[in-house]
């Protein structure tokens, strides 16, 4: 079985996107809006909304999406139990497959520790 280097698929994604933030500018304008908006401090705090982020990309099975969102958890300060426990959740509301994505996050958190 392949693992996936998350820091290496994460600086892929943002390589290849470059292609549509050329040629669908308006449309990725529209996105980065909306992610910032989303992703701003309000009643949740930031590090909130990436855990949020982090169960909706397990039980959606984005392994891509579970790259980013670990690596925002890891800048934000995020506990390996506030880590476990949003995983927890996800595998509670997606069962099976999500268990499997969990696995995959836990190894992207891995992967995203800092150094030295």
């Amino acid at each position: 079985m392949h693992e996936p280097d998350y820091p290496s698929l994460t600086q892929s994604i943002t390589r290849n996107i470059a292609a549509l933030r050329q040629s669908q500018a308006a449309t990725m304008q529209g996105f980065g809006t909306m992610a910032k908006a989303a992703m701003a401090e309000g009643a949740l705090a930031e590090k909130h909304k990436e855990l949020i982020a982090l169960g909706i990309s397990v039980s959606a099975r984005c392994g891509g999406c579970i790259g980013f969102h670990v690596k925002a958890l890891r800048r934000l300060g995020a506990t390996r139990a506030e880590f476990d426990e949003a995983l927890g959740v996800a595998v509670y509301m997606g069962g099976g497959p999500s268990l499997m994505y969990a696995a995959e996050a836990i190894q992207a958190w891995e992967q995203f520790a800092p150094q030295g």
